[in-house]
């Protein structure tokens, strides 16, 4: 429990000073002036008195209980510091000062120390290297971030202390109230897990908004994201989206697969909405805090100006979102109570001297339609715009039982009516397309809140054939699965696989081609050929014993040139696959996150257009399904103008069986299935290729 930090009844001040403009002054004053009624008591070795405030020399002289310290020392003394607050039995301890793991070895070192210091004593430590937290429901300011916020409904922590008062400075100018403020620095004990449990449980707290720069456990951020976000919202922004690391990927799947992937699959997987910009962080928290969440896609447009009206529309239908077909008898109640050169359709144009009548009458409407799940309002600054007395009219005609966000657009002639939406709690966005992108995550929460129960299909496998594999596989460090073994594997798992062998010779190969039976294909295997077709090392639809014996010896004669020294296994023959659309599924072991699955269309649209879909193992049918419905090339899967489509279901069954494949084998760190050969629905998928990466031996297994 964190109470001892958000609600102390007591909170001391190591390092209170006399001087503004120094932390420990201004910690303290921040303490006294919030309005904080619990007691305060300065510590500094000088003594004196600071605001009329008898000052304890040292901590231990204080003969009273102590809930909460705060710490703003050098450094150098700030072990003494957390012995005094621990003597005193503290339970929460905020550390405001910096110069540890941030700044080398030596401040990692002593931040170890401490943290296991107040572990061993069962106190909670916030920081250190932060700026403290605030509790608007007790006025409690143990922060040096300002003055403090209005009470409210969102809930702020950042990894950042300086992104901290850029949100309390945000919030003011939107005149937003805030329920909690936490700056967790870096994190050596409590981390953004602890605040997603703590905030789940919070009744102050309606929204949580957030930043991190990274995640301390990906296992438990899953599991405290999940609790809190069925009960309340939760927007992050998420920092460090790039990642270099990714060079020595051996796969498709693991070159596209970067860090800040696998955290927006794991934000998607737990009903985290994702901010991607500090704009959109408080744009999102803003309605979350204001406004209902909407039941359905379809949304209705009112606006005084055509443009801006169609700008709104080409957004909403760009979102994925649905521009609503209004009911009969609500563009009859329009027609019969606005001009009638005004615009009944969607968006609803009340024209540019509508006064605000007019908005109303048309938000009533609105209201009243089944057809419509959310408004948007837009006001433009023309002549005859009253925007103050639109954004009144507004906010008394509102019923609350759908979103309503508006758009005022312009600049100071606007400005009024902005101020009298924020004070009416509607939110006001300075254009349409930010409007749209916030009513965008709120149904896609929407949607999270009321999705079916997560049940996991459990296929019947060959674990024992897979275990055998992967641990010899491991002993002799051979980590790089060849296209046999991987597909001996997979062939365990449940895939359709062709008929093969592996063979070392020609006339070996073509007695597997027969044995098989014609056509035949014909692929390379080494550990030192990645990409086989590159180096010729592929020979598709051979239909004779002589093709087969004359293929074997010209491309083994070939790669032998190529690469001298090149070690080769040997030559797998197959039996040919049907044609079909080559897709691809794959696996790529995330260290925070473990395995995540990869979707999409070979050819060029994995290669040029990136038009992949990931999502974190365990999967469900229905996950897996949604998985494709999301890659821009869908409509591929589903045929289109005269098209067959192709087996879907069987492409989702291919994502859950790689999916309990490597939730079982953690060993497996990437996988590709490419191509995987789809056909028509009621065909089984055929793997063409495939390939796996395994763990060394000698490193942990992250399960």
């Amino acid at each position: 429990m964190l109470d001892h930090l958000f609600s102390p009844r007591s909170v001391a001040v190591i390092g209170a000073s006399k001087t503004p403009g120094k932390v420990g002054h201004d910690i303290l004053a921040n303490l006294i002036s919030g309005g904080f009624t619990g007691s305060i008591i300065p510590v500094n070795s000088a003594g004196g008195t600071i605001f009329d405030r008898p000052v304890v020399e040292r901590l231990q002289k204080y003969r009273g209980e102590i809930d909460q310290v705060i710490i703003a020392v050098p450094r150098k003394n700030v072990l003494d510091a957390v012995y005094d607050a621990l003597t005193k039995k503290a339970k929460g301890i905020i550390l405001i000062s910096a110069g540890f793991k941030e700044s080398g070895q030596e401040g990692k070192a002593l931040e170890e120390k401490i943290t296991q210091l107040c572990r061993d004593h069962n106190a909670r430590l916030l920081g250190p290297n932060c700026l403290g937290l605030l509790n608007t429901r007790n006025n409690l300011n143990s922060s040096f971030a300002g003055s403090m916020p209005a009470r409210g409904n969102i809930a702020v922590f950042s990894q950042s202390g300086a992104l901290c008062t850029s949100m309390l400075d945000l919030a003011e100018e939107r005149r937003l109230g805030l329920s909690k403020m936490i700056s967790i620095g870096n994190k050596a004990d409590i981390n953004e897990n602890d605040l997603l449990t703590y905030l789940a449980g919070d009744e102050d707290t309606k929204v949580v908004a957030g930043y991190l720069e990274n995640i301390v456990s990906g296992e438990k951020f899953i599991k405290a994201a999940e609790a809190i976000c069925s009960r309340k919202p939760v927007v992050l922004l998420k920092s460090g989206t790039t990642d270099a690391g990714q060079k020595a990927a051996a796969s498709h799947t693991g070159v596209l697969a970067g860090t800040d992937t696998a955290y927006g699959a794991a934000f998607k997987r737990s009903g985290v909405i994702r901010a991607d910009t500090f704009e959109a962080l408080f744009d999102y928290a803003t309605a979350f805090s204001m406004q209902p969440l909407p039941r359905g896609d379809r949304v209705l447009i009112i606006t005084n100006a055509g443009g801006p009206g169609t700008m709104a529309a080409d957004a909403v239908e760009h979102s994925g979102m649905k521009v609503a077909e209004l009911a009969s008898n609500t563009a009859a109640a329009l027609r019969g109570r606005l001009p009638e050169e005004a615009r009944f359709g969607n968006p609803v144009d009340v024209l540019g001297d509508a006064p605000p009548e007019r908005y109303t009458e048309a938000l009533r409407a609105a209201q009243k339609d089944d057809n419509v799940d959310a408004i948007i309002i837009i006001l433009t600054p023309q002549v005859m715009a009253k925007p103050k007395e639109t954004a009144r009219a507004i906010a008394r005609a509102i019923d609350g039982k759908k979103p309503v966000l508006a758009s005022f657009m312009g600049g100071s002639k606007v400005l009024p009516g902005r101020s009298e939406l924020t004070a009416a709690g509607l939110p006001n966005y300075e254009s349409p397309e930010r409007v749209v992108a916030t009513l965008k995550v709120m149904y896609e929460y929407y949607t999270w809140l009321n999705k079916p129960p997560r049940m996991v299909t459990r296929f019947r496998v060959n674990r024992r054939r897979v275990e055998r594999i992967i641990t010899r596989s491991r002993r002799f460090n051979l980590l790089q699965l060849n296209e046999v073994k991987s597909k001996k594997i997979l062939a365990s798992y449940g895939f359709n696989v062709p008929d093969g062998s592996l063979v070392t010779n020609a006339e070996e190969a073509v007695e597997q081609a027969r044995r098989t039976g014609f056509p035949v294909a014909m692929k390379i295997v080494s550990p030192d050929i990645v990409h086989k077709s590159d180096m010729g090392g592929v020979k598709l639809n051979l239909t004779t014993a002589q093709q087969v014996r004359d293929g074997f010896d010209l491309m083994m004669m070939r790669i032998l040139q190529q690469v001298p020294s090149v070690v080769i296994e040997g030559i797998y023959v197959e039996k040919m696959v049907d044609p079909g659309l080559e897709v691809i599924i794959g696996v790529s072991r995330d260290p925070q996150f473990g395995p995540m699955l990869m979707f999409g269309l070979g050819g060029i649209f994995v290669e040029v257009m990136k038009d992949v879909t990931f999502h974190l193992a365990p999967i469900t049918q229905d996950e897996a399904i949604q998985m494709l419905k999301s890659t821009r090339s869908y409509d591929i899967l589903k045929g289109k103008r005269g098209q067959k489509g192709v087996d879907i279901v069987g492409i989702a069954k291919g994502l859950q069986r790689i999916s309990q494949l490597t939730t079982d084998f953690p060993q497996i760190i990437e996988l590709d299935i490419n191509p995987f050969i789809v056909g028509e629905t009621g065909t089984d998928p055929v793997v063409a290729d495939g390939s796996m990466t395994l763990i060394s031996a000698d490193k942990q297994i992250i399960i």
